[in-house]
């Protein structure tokens, strides 16, 4: 699989998103989990991305572990600080209805962009992975903290960063204005933009455009928007950034697959490849929880994609 570089970093044009592996909305063995991984290893994935918010640690662990015998200078990791997991004064069972994630809540999420609040939070990730370093750290969704989170968190990674603790710091959002701010007014590395360069929803250009002009480098997530790209022919019940699609964006999505299949294109595959098209993009990150769907992936990252196609696309 190609690679793009990232600050002296190498990550692999398709990267595997852990949200998954942290049982996002309904819960995946260990062992289904651990299978996943090692058919992405095989198929060439290099990068691997996750988040304490994910599953409350479980993502990292088991990311961690599945890992851990493979050699350390042939992968990257990005973790994700902001959230601090604190022990749950009143569990319910599960944490699906606060979370999201089908795990029990024996942990609480309590923001904290300080300066101490990302080391400990970077510190606590670490145990998890059971690993000495890792490779890129993202600020995660400080919408409601955002001078914060320049001021001490991204500051913070940056010391850290200088002391050769880490590799690149980033920010990680579900919208492209406030990371545009944050661009602007500090010394990053990397954006992971998730949902908003996407084959649908193309919001997110004037970030890339000004990444592309700062020398920043953009890692696509959420290409398939919580699902609504993930099928040839999307359902009239799909979801779209986390919520029911509304009619005028699930139209446009046939649209798409329409317009793809009279090029032999289908939809997921559009949409899976059309992030990478912009240079500014180091790659695209897909939350992938079975073999069969890293499988799936694999296969649409080596189909041509014709410029007729793209034209026919609107890219």
């Amino acid at each position: 699989m190609r690679t793009r570089a990232l600050r002296g970093l190498a990550l692999s044009e398709l990267g595997l998103g852990g949200a998954a592996l942290g049982n996002l909305y309904r819960a995946s063995t260990d062992d289904d989990v651990r299978a996943a991984i090692d058919a992405a290893w095989d198929g060439g994935v290099r990068y691997f991305d996750t988040a304490p918010h994910y599953g409350l640690g479980l993502s990292e662990r088991r990311l961690g572990a599945a890992l851990r015998d493979r050699p350390r200078s042939e992968f990257v990791v990005s973790t994700k600080v902001g959230r601090l997991l604190e022990p749950n004064p009143a569990p319910t069972g599960s944490d699906l209805a606060s979370g999201g994630f089908d795990v029990p809540d024996e942990y609480v999420r309590r923001f904290d962009f300080s300066r101490d609040g990302v080391l400990r939070s970077l510190e606590s990730s670490l145990a998890r992975l059971g690993l000495d370093s890792v490779d890129v750290v993202y600020v995660h969704d400080p919408d409601d903290h955002l001078d914060e989170a320049i001021t001490a968190a991204i500051p913070a990674l940056i010391e850290l960063r200088e002391q050769g603790v880490i590799g690149a710091v980033g920010i990680g959002m579900n919208q492209w204005q406030a990371p545009l701010r944050i661009v602007r007014e500090t010394d990053l590395d990397v954006v992971m933009l998730a949902g908003r360069w996407t084959l649908l929803d193309r919001s997110g250009e004037p970030l890339l455009d000004e990444c592309a002009a700062r020398g920043v480098g953009v890692v696509a997530a959420a290409p398939f928007n919580s699902g609504l790209l993930a099928s040839n022919r999307p359902p009239a019940d799909a979801y779209f950034d986390y919520g029911a699609a509304p009619a005028d964006v699930l139209a446009r999505a046939h649209e798409l697959a329409d317009a793809g299949e009279r090029h032999g294109v289908t939809l997921p595959t559009a949409a899976l490849r059309f992030p990478l098209r912009s240079p500014v993009v180091r790659s695209v990150v897909v939350g992938l929880r079975s073999v069969a769907e890293v499988d799936a992936a694999l296969a649409r990252m080596t189909i041509d994609i014709g410029d007729d196609a793209w034209a026919a696309l609107g890219a």
